[in-house]
């Protein structure tokens, strides 16, 4: 029999530490090898980050940009492993380069969302772009709960990444990022966000191509926090004994 794959969790103690530390206990191809969470945060159930990343095969982290770059730096200086799996957003330049270089010695999957809906959403979303006319407006919405702190979602800007590849240019140069005041008329091309941030709305993403005749809406709302859950785990799975690399969603699923 296969022996199941090791999983340490860290920030165990937030809610997504705790669904997907429930989601590892479910599973019998997986075994919760340890919990650990930022410096100073105590409990029965937790381990240090050193002894965490001993125990583990893979590490499932959905905790803040800054401490998700430490951490794969961690990974990385043990010589190539645990894998590790992070869902993280808000990370800036400087820290996406960090984390190029340790995935230059361990396999880290990122990926803004890991929902297989939101990830099929990704497709048809670059398809309608590259379909439809120029003059068909593109703004995406996304809806988080109260806590959440980066804005937009990272799975708004992964939609409009996939917006901006289906026109053939760069997201950079075409977002706008909220509007307040006498605004002018909208420009040609542009790609819209808005942001709402309420209650304990677990996450909630459309996307719109509107023209003057009609508007065209792609959405994906998630029900339960289990959902990014089980896809960190399909992603530790696939991530296990990978070579290093900087791997996403698209990779785990067959898309690439």
């Amino acid at each position: 029999m296969t022996e199941p794959l090791k999983i340490a969790v860290a920030g165990a103690h937030g809610r997504m530490g705790q669904a997907v530390a429930a989601a590892v206990l479910a599973d019998p191809r997986l075994a919760l090898a340890a919990r650990f969470d930022r410096p100073g945060v105590v409990g029965d159930d937790l381990v240090d980050q050193a002894t965490a990343l001993a125990a583990a095969d893979a590490v499932i982290d959905f905790t803040a940009a800054a401490a998700s770059t430490a951490l794969a730096e961690a990974c990385a200086a043990r010589g190539g492993g645990p894998a590790l799996i992070i869902g993280s957003t808000g990370f800036d330049e400087a820290e996406l380069a960090r984390l190029a270089v340790a995935a230059g010695r361990v396999p880290i999957v990122r990926a803004g969302n890991f929902s297989l809906g939101v990830n099929m959403l990704m497709g048809l979303v670059a398809q309608a772009a590259r379909a439809l006319p120029a003059d068909y407006d593109i703004e995406v919405f996304e809806a988080h709960h109260r806590r959440k702190v980066d804005a937009p979602s990272g799975t708004a800007l992964m939609l409009g990444e996939a917006a901006a590849a289906g026109r053939g240019v760069r997201l950079a140069d075409v977002a706008k990022h909220g509007r307040e005041g006498i605004t002018g008329a909208r420009p040609d091309g542009e790609i819209g966000f808005s942001v709402m941030r309420a209650g304990g709305i677990v996450g909630e993403h459309s996307v719109v191509f509107a023209s003057d005749e009609e508007i065209l809406t792609l959405s994906h709302s998630a029900r339960d926090r289990g959902l990014f859950a089980k896809g960190a785990l399909a992603a530790a799975l696939w991530a296990a004994g990978k070579p290093p690399g900087a791997y996403d969603m698209q990779d785990v699923l067959g898309f690439k």
